[in-house]
């Protein structure tokens, strides 16, 4: 393995800045960035993966060098892709234009690539560094590892608890606990998933629209109604608005069949049923088979509980509101994996009065 050099992590951080800019739009491909050196220390060309479909990072920045790649360093946040997909092999345009050098954030594991593209770059007398920066590497691209290691999304909790760890004033009650400046934050945490989710018991006391509103998106969002005995009312909010994304019932086929009308009715008001023989594992990784790699599950406290159990969750987004609801209230899940203590990478910010909260539940290795 070749060295690095004192300059590759700043390069590496550039190339991490660009790849940000593909967030919530790349799905199901990663979000890769691409810096290309010369030899003097001048960038002459810089790309992203903006879209699924588009040219991959390595190609836009290598159009934008033109004949000044020759001879320069390429640093791309991702392992170039070896393979033809919907464009072809980056690593062929890359040795077609005279780099001479490729530092990579991290290995691609998708199958397809694997370390293949590294081989091909050294076979045909590039130098290749890996492991630059290889935790944010890793941590940009967090959704496409565990959906192509782990063969289902990356799911992500989303909580909102009063001071005393409480989630609702009573049961059956919606009780709205955040400010206008947090349902904000929601909303662009929304704009960046493949799909929502939520249990049947919130959605018939919510009535949620579960849409991405005031934020840019191009993608159709899709809503995901965990609702086992197939409770979801035809009338109900939802499916007002089809425009914005497929609505698809999770039920098991014992319900499936036993109500065969109210799923008929369902269908008919725009659902898409999904029986699902297992548990919320099961259905997660049927949900990935639809190329679903993000979802945000938003409540309630039965869905949460199901998903810890099934050991599905890689991340919790806590938001605290500066109220006390006693003891009457309805508490959140108390299990200690989930305190805060037990997260890990934790980050805090503040959107108004609220606290806000992330952590993971496992390391992105």
């Amino acid at each position: 393995m070749n060295a690095t050099r004192p300059v590759d992590e700043w390069y590496m951080a550039e190339a991490l800045r660009l790849a940000e800019l593909g967030r919530g739009r790349t799905s199901p491909n990663p979000m890769v960035g691409a810096v290309i050196v010369s030899t003097a220390g001048a960038i002459v060309g810089a790309g992203c993966h903006e879209r699924a479909g588009l040219p991959h990072a390595e190609v836009v920045a290598l159009d934008a060098a033109g004949g000044l790649a020759r001879g320069a360093t390429l640093y791309c946040t991702l392992e170039p892709c070896c393979h033809t997909g919907r464009t072809g092999p980056c690593v062929e345009r890359i040795v077609a234009a005279g780099i001479q050098r490729v530092a990579i954030g991290v290995e691609d594991p998708n199958p397809l690539v694997n370390g293949g593209g590294i081989r091909f770059l050294r076979e045909h007398g590039v130098e290749v560094v890996i492991n630059v920066r290889r935790r944010e590497s890793t941590r940009l691209n967090e959704a496409f590892f565990t959906y192509v290691k782990r063969r289902r999304p990356f799911v992500t909790v989303k909580i909102a608890t009063s001071l005393d760890g409480k989630i609702a004033a009573r049961p059956g009650e919606g009780t709205r606990l955040t400010s206008d400046l947090a349902t904000q934050h929601v909303h662009r945490a929304r704009a960046e998933v493949d799909a929502i989710g939520v249990g049947s018991q919130t959605l018939l006391v919510d009535d949620p629209l579960l849409t991405a509103r005031h934020v840019s998106r191009t993608r159709p969002l899709v809503r995901v109604i965990f609702d086992r005995r197939l409770r979801t009312p035809p009338v109900a909010r939802i499916f007002s608005t089809l425009g914005a994304g497929p609505i698809i019932i999770v039920t098991d086929e014992c319900h499936m069949a036993a109500r065969a009308h109210r799923a008929d009715a369902l269908a008919r008001a725009g659902a898409e049923l999904l029986a699902v023989g297992g548990d919320l594992a099961e259905a997660v990784r049927r949900l990935a088979e639809r190329s679903i790699t993000t979802l945000l599950l938003e409540g309630g406290r039965v869905l949460h509980e199901a998903a810890l159990r099934a050991r599905v969750v890689d991340r919790v987004h806590l938001y605290i509101a500066p109220a006390v609801l006693g003891p009457p209230a309805v508490p959140w899940v108390g299990d200690p994996r989930w305190s805060v203590a037990s997260l890990q990478d934790l980050r805090v910010d503040v959107y108004g009065p609220d606290v806000f909260i992330e952590g993971y539940v496992h390391r992105i290795d």
